[in-house]
């Protein structure tokens, strides 16, 4: 029996929502980043992008365990001398609470050349309405995965 290769024709992308608010940050971006890479697939291939599309809702309400909204830092240099510059959890969940699942889902990912094309197939919106009606996309719960 051969190895089953799949070819970037052979791809089909589903799109789906997932409510952030469900379950903590870490098993969110878990899922997340299943979607994205297409790894629950038959028809995965590790070289070949086969996720899918993913929408993520709720992006304000998402859950932390511990003190982590006040020690969790977000670190960002302007590679100038001094210009390390460094954001608390809260203060980035005020600014930007998509930024904080952007980043998670992120570093959940591989580092290669798919790694910016599956960013650009996730949307995340702050709160329960998104513009992605028109694509039908199927519901998802963190908590059924577990």
């Amino acid at each position: 029996m051969k190895t089953y290769s799949a070819k970037p024709t052979d791809v089909t992308r589903v799109w789906y929502v997932v409510d952030a608010s469900e379950d903590t940050l870490g098993r969110v971006a878990t899922k997340i980043a299943t979607l994205l890479t297409g790894k629950a697939k038959t028809q995965f291939t590790k070289h070949i992008d086969c996720g899918d599309y993913v929408v993520v809702i709720n992006a304000a309400n998402i859950k932390v365990t511990g003190d982590r909204l006040n020690q969790k830092m977000y670190y960002h240099h302007s590679h100038f001398p001094g210009g390390l510059r460094e954001t608390s959890m809260a203060d980035q969940m005020e600014k930007d609470p998509t930024r904080v699942i952007f980043r998670a889902v992120r570093g959940m990912l591989p580092v290669n050349k798919l790694r910016d094309e599956r960013l650009n197939r996730l949307k995340i919106y702050v709160d329960a309405e998104h513009k992605h009606a028109p694509q039908q996309p199927k519901t998802i719960s963190v908590k059924d995965a577990a």
